[in-house]
């Protein structure tokens, strides 16, 4: 029986001896040299060499006039490479492609220059034994698989096989370094951007007070677009605010560019004189390496230019990239972009409600005062004009009586002095007579005559007086009248003035309602809900089940019957 040549290998090295042509002896439990086949590939397992860097005895390549044959050739190159690499080393490379095949996983490595051009690649292979720890220990500590466009430190050993080439045989890896690498590169962005004064520009805008229209940029059919197409179409479908879609791809080479280029086009062709309220970027999670192709200078730049807020709702909570450091605001998920949205809606609704109620309660304030107001006025005018009134019929009596005192004193005195001009004229004309009679009867007719004519004149006197009397009784009466005339016409005047004051006050108060009314917030889609007593309901607790309610809406008011209430906060947050 021939005797065979075992080698000493270890469990590692099976490949490599199994590879250069040697066989395995199930009874010895070794890899042994068959029969015929050179020794020379073998040199470093053959149990009487030293495994040193030393060249192996120069047998048939020194002699052989015709030259060697390929494989050992080869298996002189992996003899040589596997002396020079006894120990696996760290190697950084980007992957180009990953594949798995039977629980082994083949890689494609490269490394580019900063212009892009190759400098050098080769095939890498996880063998099933270290794959499942290594790659499980990758994803927990990146968020990534391990898979095309994201750089590595790996740990290898090269091999070189006669019958597969060159290969790196991979039993480690650094998740650190891709880690590193990606914030590196975050790193980068940010720090030209604040260089160039970009950084920040968007956050600086003025978040928007209300949300009408919105642009939305998402990889077509993707999962975190369906969820917040959910919740943004019902908003649109209630006239509240307005969604405008656009499509681009969102990773991959290219990814970025396309971004920028959907967007700018949206808002060239926008339909209104009016930019968008915001534009959103959203996109379902997906592995770190995925979410790199947004790490992009040009993207993060454009974002930092952005006319109007940018919202972006990329990836998971443990997700960020330089599209999430630089937009206006950073949601964790699509789904919580769209909740931002519809909380800032109903936050800008419950104030619209609550200056409503204000601006009722204003008006009915105003209302109430103009009217006290008025009424006040009326009572100032009616007690001004009953003040004056009882003034002036009071002044009116006291100078009637006055003058009707006058007059009966200017009478009395007037009838008392003739009274006494008659008695004297008589005295005198009887002590006449009786003088005449006794002295001289012939003078009785002379002085008949003269005492007949002094009546007449006293007579006269007296007549003359009373109309003095009269007139002046009467001019005293329209003095007095015409003063009581003009007092009553000043205080008519000052009431037609009150009045018309009031008026005034009145009609601009009410055009200042008429122009505060709810007409422009029911327009918007909202509702005010009352009782049928006209009490406005601000709060479910305000009605029971069973009870009618009026809604007015922009063009009429709906009655309807409660069946129930329930408190929004209850609802699942999608």
């Amino acid at each position: 029986m021939v005797e065979r040549t075992y080698l000493t290998t270890s469990f590692k090295e099976k490949d490599e001896v199994k590879a250069l042509g040697a066989r395995w002896d199930a009874a010895a439990s070794k890899w042994y040299v068959p029969e015929g086949k050179s020794l020379t590939p073998f040199w470093a397992w053959l149990p009487q060499a030293p495994k040193v860097a030393q060249s192996p005895p120069s047998t048939e390549l020194d002699v052989q006039a015709k030259g060697v044959s390929l494989s050992r050739l080869l298996a002189g190159v992996s003899a040589a490479i596997s002396r020079a690499f006894a120990d696996s080393v760290w190697v950084s490379a980007e992957v180009v492609r990953a594949s798995a095949n039977r629980g082994h996983y083949y890689l494609e490595l490269s490394e580019r220059s900063d212009n892009g051009d190759v400098l050098a690649q080769a095939r890498a292979v996880i063998w099933s034994r270290h794959a499942q720890a290594l790659l499980t220990q990758f994803k927990q500590a990146t968020g990534a698989d391990l898979d095309a466009g994201i750089k590595v430190l790996l740990r290898a050993r090269p091999v070189f096989k006669s019958q597969f080439g060159f290969s790196l045989e991979v039993d480690g890896i650094d998740p650190s370094y891709t880690l590193g690498n990606l914030e590196a590169k975050k790193r980068e962005i940010r720090e030209r951007l604040r260089a160039e004064g970009l950084y920040g520009r968007n956050r600086a805008l003025a978040a928007p007070w209300d949300y009408e229209s919105v642009l939305v940029v998402a990889p077509e059919r993707g999962a975190g677009l369906g969820d917040f197409a959910k919740e943004a179409e019902r908003l649109q479908r209630h006239g509240v605010c307005s969604f405008a879609y656009v499509h681009s791809r969102f990773q991959g080479e290219g990814a970025a560019a396309e971004i920028r280029v959907a967007v700018s086009a949206a808002l060239a062709t926008w339909s209104s004189p009016k930019l968008p309220d915001a534009i959103v970027i959203i996109r379902g999670g997906g592995a770190v390496n995925d979410l790199a192709w947004l790490n992009d200078y040009e993207l993060a730049k454009f974002v930092c230019e952005c006319p109007v807020p940018v919202l972006a709702g990329i990836g998971h909570e443990r997700d960020s990239t330089s599209i999430d450091e630089v937009a206006h605001r950073s949601f964790d998920t699509p789904s919580k972009v769209i909740a931002g949205i519809e909380e800032a809606i109903r936050t800008r609704s419950q104030e619209a409600r609550a200056h409503h109620v204000t601006v009722l309660a204003m008006v009915r304030s105003g209302a109430d005062q103009a009217r006290e107001e008025i009424r006040q006025l009326r009572r100032d005018v009616e007690g001004d004009a009953r003040a004056s009134l009882s003034t002036s019929r009071t002044e009116a009596e006291r100078w009637m009586n006055s003058i009707r005192l006058d007059a009966v004193r200017s009478v009395h005195q007037g009838r008392t002095s003739s009274d006494a001009v008659y008695q004297a004229v008589r005295g005198d004309a009887r002590r006449t007579v009786a003088l005449i009679a006794r002295d001289v009867p012939a003078l009785f007719n002379g002085l008949r005559l003269k005492a007949i004519d002094s009546l007449n004149r006293a007579r006269r006197q007296v007549d003359g007086q009373l109309p003095l009397l009269l007139n002046r009784a009467t001019a005293v009466v329209r003095s007095r009248s015409q003063g009581v005339e003009s007092q009553l016409e000043t205080v008519f005047e000052r009431g037609r003035r009150s009045v018309r004051d009031a008026s005034s006050k009145s009609e601009a108060l009410m055009r200042e309602i008429a122009g505060q009314g709810p007409q422009k917030t029911l327009r918007r889609g909202f509702a005010v809900v009352r009782t049928p007593a006209g009490h406005t309901v601000t709060a479910s607790r305000e009605v029971a089940d069973g009870a009618v309610i009026e809604v007015s809406v922009r063009d009429g008011v709906i009655e309807a019957v409660v069946r129930g209430t329930r408190d929004p906060n209850a609802a699942d947050e999608t």
